[in-house]
């Protein structure tokens, strides 16, 4: 419950600034057959929220590690050498592209120690590994485009992440006033 309000409390503080944010969403791990402990999910969480709020597509060639607060900020998380050990062993196995890389929060580079072979496939530039700090720039990664600068009027450009996200949530809102009968439109 505590990860889903602190998505919530991302998501209302970045777009209820122009109108209610008008959905519920959930999200289900499928064939989960261990415990699940602590919230180094919610990065991804909150990007395939906003993949489908946006509808973009989220890029298949990346893993994502870290935790998120409520302003955004990626937080460190535990076991970040065994995620990305696991993720690049699974793409050497398939065939590296060169494209396939993995995110962790900027707090966990320091700490960083991995085997030979994952430092020799990133300087030879078969493998990545990106550190954000927030979650725009996980989303920018993910989702090809940019995220947007928010407006004096508290809008974002149509032609980014964001903006795409406020349009979508206006639909919903409009939406829902016509259905009450709130505005003018209503009979449509």
């Amino acid at each position: 419950q505590k990860g889903a309000m602190v998505l919530q409390g991302y998501l209302t503080g970045i777009f209820a600034r122009t109108s209610p944010v008008s959905f519920n969403c959930s999200i289900t791990f499928e064939q989960n057959y261990g415990g699940v402990e602590g919230d180094s999910a919610s990065l991804a969480e909150l990007i395939a929220i906003v993949s489908d709020l946006s509808d973009l597509p989220v890029r298949q060639d990346l893993a994502i590690t870290g935790s998120v607060n409520q302003r955004g900020m990626a937080q460190a998380i535990g076991g970040a050498h065994h995620k990305i050990e696991g993720f690049y062993r699974t793409c050497k196995e398939n065939g590296l592209t060169g494209k396939q890389g993995v995110i962790i929060p900027r707090a966990n580079e320091r700490n960083l120690v991995l085997r030979s072979e994952i430092g020799e496939a990133v300087a030879g530039g078969t493998f990545h590994i990106y550190s954000v700090d927030t979650i725009e720039d996980a989303l920018t990664l993910f989702l090809g485009m940019p995220v947007g600068e928010r407006a004096a009027d508290g809008t974002y450009p149509a032609d980014t992440v964001y903006g795409r996200v406020q349009a979508t949530l206006t639909e919903f809102d409009r939406i829902l006033a016509t259905r009450r009968g709130d505005r003018p439109d209503a009979a449509d």
